[in-house]
């Protein structure tokens, strides 16, 4: 958008009435941020009220507001101001204004566990087919180049919308994305132009922020609300949730693509372990067909499945868009391979929810010819509910699990094992990190595989309100060096 076009009527359609002319330089959230001429927009959030820090805003230059309370008293009448009934998505759309373009196919995925698997699967499937592809999500924007960078799983949307005009800019056409249920709830992904959506599971996980399991599913399902009437959703038909997804999908009124052994588009009748890689034998378009997926695990054939869907949503051809899953390269962290100290194999997973836990464990489970070895933890400042959970499923689906400290945040790391370790006496406890890796790596043995869970591609360590440079796989890459 030029400067010129920077006005509070283009950027709060009927928001600002008298003042709608008035340009300004830009808009901010937070009032740290707020430069001369700029627009602040007052959110309420779960630690502070963007209101009660207007003053700020108008002190470090701010000439225009937009809040959900009435305007305050003695605000100099100067300032214009605008009380709106959802704060959150007039930014959002604020944001779609001052950054108009966007790659031309977007797709959105949602669900508690595999978003960033998903959409990077899909950036690969897109650029399989020859078009100019990207991903954003956990680990970041992946461009057709291969830069990354960021950290979001779902973007502020002054961040999003300017990744996304940058990333049109440099000719990309498709981009898959993910949706977390904090980004739909506070209306982060509003004014992006998707083209097609996805769901995948929903578990234990977020019960901090949201209500009940109930509240954060309907947070998913605010995906629906997004999508242009009519557009496709794809749907992991084996998850449990699949059926409320379904429905709330088709009342919205929108078209359904079903994959998996339940699915009605893309339907998997067979999997083989090969190695470290699985045959899969589908039905699609009418036609039985094979494809080796270099993944193992039923959640990553279903994740590579959702991704073809995906495709197919968007207009693919269904055998082609299934068959480029051949060549699908996993997503850093995600059951990945980090070498292999006396015979015995060690993986990095950034499993830490209790769903994702309990499934890497039994996928590893059959690739451990001798034990099978966890480290994890549970982080601080979120759902404490799901720490005796995955406690639980450690002790029972690993042959020695030892509970280490992962992003502490606040809380106290000794109390959080604690709150895991009540679940089972077998639980073994090291808090320090590096040092519960180290202690697991040379356990390993012939036919042993160790899975270190919880941080993937992390390379931060928080502690109280720092973070410190930590990375598994360098620390595991010591450790089998030293081992030797």
């Amino acid at each position: 958008m030029n400067e010129q076009d920077l006005s509070l009527g283009r950027l709060f359609p009927g928001a600002f009435r008298d003042e709608a002319a008035r340009a300004v330089s830009g808009v901010a959230f937070d009032s740290r941020k707020a430069a001369p001429g700029s627009a602040f927009v007052a959110l309420a959030g779960a630690r502070a009220d963007g209101a009660d820090f207007i003053a700020d805003a108008v002190a470090r230059g701010a000439v225009a507001i937009v809040s959900g309370q009435p305007r305050p008293a003695g605000l100099d009448a100067t300032i214009a101001f605008a009380q709106v009934a959802d704060p959150r998505r007039a930014l959002a759309l604020a944001a779609a204004a001052m950054h108009p373009r966007q790659p031309a196919t977007i797709v959105a995925v949602t669900g508690t566990s595999g978003k960033s698997s998903v959409a990077d699967f899909s950036r690969q499937i897109f650029q399989a087919l020859g078009h100019e592809a990207a991903s954003l999500g956990t680990i970041g924007v992946v461009r057709p180049g291969g830069a990354t960078y960021g950290s979001l799983t779902t973007p502020d949307p002054l961040t999003l919308h300017a990744a996304l005009d940058g990333l049109a800019g440099e000719g990309v056409t498709h981009l898959a994305m993910e949706a977390s249920s904090h980004g739909l709830d506070q209306r982060r992904l509003d004014g992006v132009r998707l083209a097609a959506g996805a769901f995948l599971n929903l578990g234990h996980d977020h019960l901090d922020y949201h209500a009940s399991l109930e509240d954060y599913l309907a947070a998913k399902m605010r995906l629906w609300e997004l999508l242009p009437a009519g557009a496709p959703v794809v749907i992991n038909r084996d998850e449990p949730y699949a059926a409320q997804a379904a429905s709330a999908a088709q009342a919205r009124g929108c078209a359904l693509i079903g994959v998996g052994r339940a699915g009605e588009t893309v339907t998997l009748l067979d999997s083989r372990r090969e190695g470290f890689s699985q045959r899969l034998r589908l039905r699609v378009a009418g036609r039985e067909i094979t494809a080796l997926l270099p993944l193992v695990g039923d959640f990553m054939a279903g994740n590579a499945l959702v991704a073809a869907g995906l495709a197919v949503a968007t207009g693919e051809d269904a055998v082609a868009s299934i068959e480029a899953i051949a060549g699908l390269v996993g997503v850093p962290g995600r059951l990945e391979r980090v070498g292999e100290s006396r015979g015995g194999l060690v993986v990095v997973d950034y499993a830490h929810k209790p769903d994702a836990l309990s499934a890497v464990l039994s996928t590893l489970r059959p690739y451990a010819a001798g034990r099978l070895i966890c480290v994890f933890g549970c982080g601080g400042d979120r759902d404490r509910a799901k720490r005796p959970l995955m406690g639980a499923i450690a002790a029972a689906k690993a042959d020695i699990a030892i509970v280490t400290d992962d992003n502490p945040r606040s809380e106290e790391p000794a109390a959080i094992r604690r709150e895991i370790l009540a679940a089972s006496p077998l639980l073994r406890e090291i808090g320090d990190r590096a040092e519960a890796i180290r202690a697991a790596v040379a356990l390993l043995g012939p036919g042993d595989l160790l899975v270190v869970a919880g941080k993937g591609h992390e390379t931060g360590q928080i502690m109280g309100d720092r973070t410190l440079p930590f990375s598994d796989h360098a620390v595991v890459r010591a450790a089998m060096a030293e081992s030797r």
